[in-house]
């Protein structure tokens, strides 16, 4: 006789199922792990040490740092779970800030969010969990999954300030039947109530919001210490090919950017091009900025090519909105986005993830990499 499925989906009683959850010490993921206890789960917190602060002092708005991990210990204390911490910083070194390092370096505006995700959390912790017989994996991150017929499928939160399904887009279809999201249904402020009731340490810490290993958001002076040759002058061109300017390293700048260029004009100037190869920026009017078509490569699909038919929306920013989309599918690793209207921007090294809106709310159907 089968048990009735439990809150996240299994066929268990709550007590018989052992869940792994990732603790980075904030509010969010400290909730999940007393939510998951309060129902009487079996519930495993790991935390990764992903860098060394060195002399630095890590800002509280920064995750991972040392304060996190001394915050996701007491939570864990306080909710009497085995906690555990792993030491991730040369696979983090690897597979994110070299790759960080190395994309601005090709004129390139990277998200390393996303690579942390695809290259440590959701791999590696992925395989410690199925190593540990874990049921699920629980995360705090703020989208819903559904399962249906034993296949799950990814969808935006319902708090659209707080959704994170753009950094998610990477995740495979096996590590999404893994994955549990128990936040995706839930306002930013019902998570601190449950924190505030369940009496944890974190109920009120703010926010994360640089990059872990990026103090004050300073990513040109990280990008400096690992390669000290970083910033090399070049020529400011306008789109003629006349030099009007001389820029202090292609580092510095971004798609879409106005602000720090330093070249004189009637007009505002906007970065239109970052050329690494001959180490220029490109500059031009704001109207030269909008695009509609966008090649994107190293694709991940979420969905059968058959949902991409019609009605498609896309998000080329984190910070973005959905925009209108056709998107022509070439191989494995290769699609053409064609968006209905230009937009401004657009950079290589960003994400471009697709949506399609049903019944469930908006559904991931997958992305790839401008």
């Amino acid at each position: 006789m089968k048990n009735e499925l439990n809150s996240i989906g299994i066929d268990k009683k709550p007590s018989d199922t052992t869940v792994v959850v990732a603790m980075s010490g904030g509010v969010d993921s400290s909730t999940v792990a007393g939510m998951m206890k309060k129902e009487g789960f079996k519930v495993i917190g790991i935390t990764l040490k992903l860098y060394d602060e060195g002399q630095e002092v890590a800002s509280s708005k920064q995750c991972c740092s040392g304060q996190d991990i001394m915050d996701a210990k007491r939570v864990a204390h306080k909710l009497g779970i085995d906690h555990k911490i792993l030491y991730y910083q040369n696979k983090f070194k690897k597979g994110v800030i070299d790759n960080f390092v190395n994309s601005y370096l090709k004129g390139e505006t990277p998200i390393p969010c996303v690579q942390c995700n695809q290259t440590v959390k959701f791999k590696d912790l992925f395989e410690v969990s199925k190593e540990l017989k874990a049921d699920a994996m629980i995360t705090g991150h703020y989208v819903k999954s559904i399962t249906l017929d034993g296949q799950t499928n990814m969808y935006r939160a319902i708090d659209e300030n707080r959704d994170q399904s753009y950094f998610l887009f990477n995740t495979s279809k096996e590590q999404l039947n893994f994955l549990r999201f128990p936040l995706g249904g839930m306002l930013k402020n019902e998570t601190r109530d449950i924190a505030k009731k369940l009496k944890l340490n974190v109920a009120d810490k703010p926010d994360s919001q640089d990059i872990c290993f990026v103090p004050n958001g300073d990513y040109v002076s990280v990008i400096q210490k690992f390669r000290p040759d970083s910033l090399q002058k070049g020529n400011i061109k306008d789109l003629n090919g006349k030099v009007i300017g001389v820029h202090d390293g292609i580092i510095n700048f971004t798609i879409g950017q106005r602000k720090g260029i330093k070249v004189s004009n009637e007009e505002a100037l906007y970065v239109i091009k970052i050329n690494s190869d001959k180490n220029e920026i490109i500059v031009g009017p704001r109207e030269k900025l909008g695009q509609k078509k966008i090649l994107i490569n190293n694709l991940n699909l979420l969905a059968n090519e058959s949902e991409f038919e019609n009605n498609i929306l896309v998000k080329v920013r984190s910070t973005g909105k959905l925009l209108d989309a056709n998107i022509n599918i070439k191989n494995k690793n290769n699609a053409e986005v064609n968006l209905k209207i230009p937009e401004d921007g657009i950079s290589p090294g960003q994400a471009c993830v697709f949506y399609k809106k049903d019944k469930l709310g908006f559904k991931v159907l997958g992305g790839g990499w401008i």
